[in-house]
C-alpha cells in the first residue's frame, strides 16, 4: 500500500514539475517576443493635414514587435512626398491610411479655383490633373514676368463640355501615381480634346494676386506645364516645392 502510494505521489510530482517547466518557458517565450522591437516611421512634429511629408518632417522611433502592423512605415524615404490625409501627432507611427500620393485636392492652406477664361492668354496644351504648373503675367505695368516662385498644383482640365482633358485608353493620373513617364508622355499626346478650363489649387493670397492682375482685362495669365512634375518628389529643388508667397522677384 505504502509503495502505491509513493508511485501515486511521483507520478503527480512529476506532472506538477513538468506543468512547471512549460509554464516558466511560456513566459519566457512570452518575454523574448515582447522584447523584440522594430523601427518604424514617425513624424518629427506635429502635421496638419493636407501637408506634404519631406525628410525633415520625419525621424524613426523603435517600438515592441507586439506594437507593430503591417501599415506602418518602416523607410522614411517610401514616406516622403506624401501627402497627408489627416493630422499626425509627434512620435506617433506613420500609417499607410493616414497619407496619399493623390494631390489633387488642395492643402491645408489652399483651395481650388477655376480660373476665368477672360484671365487666361495661353495654356499649354499638355497640361494634365495632378501637374505642377508655371504660372506667368503677361501685360501687367512691370511687363511680363513670372507670377510665383514655385509651382502650383493642377486640380483638374476641363473642355467646353465639361470633360476632363485626358486619354480615356491611358489615363495621365494611373501613369502618374505609378511613376510611368512613358505612359504619361503618350497620354499628352493622345488626349480627347482641347482644354478650355483649368482649375488651380492656390492660396488665398495667390488667388488675390491673379484677382487683382487680371480683373480689368490689362494683364493674362500664361500657365506653361513644367517637367519637374514628372520628376520623383525627393530630386525637386527645394525652391520650386511650393508656390507660396507673391511675385518672384
Amino acid at each position: 500500500m505504502s509503495r502505491k502510494r509513493n508511485l501515486l505521489i511521483s507520478i503527480v510530482a512529476a506532472l506538477l514539475a513538468g506543468l512547471l517547466v512549460y509554464a516558466v518557458y511560456t513566459l519566457q517565450l512570452r518575454q523574448l517576443r515582447l522584447q523584440e522591437t522594430v523601427e518604424v516611421v514617425v513624424p518629427s512634429r506635429f502635421i496638419a493635414a493636407g501637408e506634404r511629408l519631406t525628410a525633415e518632417l520625419l525621424t524613426t522611433r523603435t517600438i515592441a514587435m507586439a506594437s507593430y502592423d503591417s501599415e506602418m512605415f518602416t523607410d522614411p524615404a517610401s514616406a516622403i512626398g506624401l501627402e497627408t490625409a489627416v493630422p499626425l501627432g509627434e512620435g506617433e507611427p506613420l500609417r499607410a491610411w493616414k497619407v496619399s500620393s493623390y494631390r489633387l485636392l488642395p492643402e491645408h492652406n489652399e483651395s481650388t479655383f477655376q480660373i476665368p477664361r477672360e484671365y487666361v492668354l495661353s495654356i499649354s496644351s499638355g497640361i494634365r490633373a495632378g501637374d505642377r504648373v508655371v504660372l506667368f503675367v503677361s501685360g501687367s505695368e512691370a511687363g511680363s514676368e513670372r507670377l510665383f516662385g514655385g509651382l502650383v498644383t493642377v486640380a483638374s482640365v476641363k473642355t467646353s463640355g465639361n470633360q476632363e482633358v485626358d486619354d480615356p485608353d491611358n489615363p495621365n493620373l494611373i501613369s502618374l501615381a505609378n511613376g510611368d513617364k512613358e505612359n504619361m508622355y503618350a497620354s499628352r499626346r493622345d488626349a480627347n480634346a482641347m482644354i478650355d478650363h483649368v482649375n488651380l489649387n492656390l492660396t488665398e493670397t495667390q488667388w488675390l494676386e491673379i484677382d487683382r492682375l487680371c480683373r480689368d482685362g490689362a494683364a493674362k495669365l500664361v500657365i506653361a506645364f513644367s517637367p519637374l512634375s514628372m520628376e520623383p518628389e525627393e530630386s525637386r529643388m527645394p525652391g520650386d516645392a511650393e508656390g507660396e508667397g507673391g511675385r518672384h522677384e
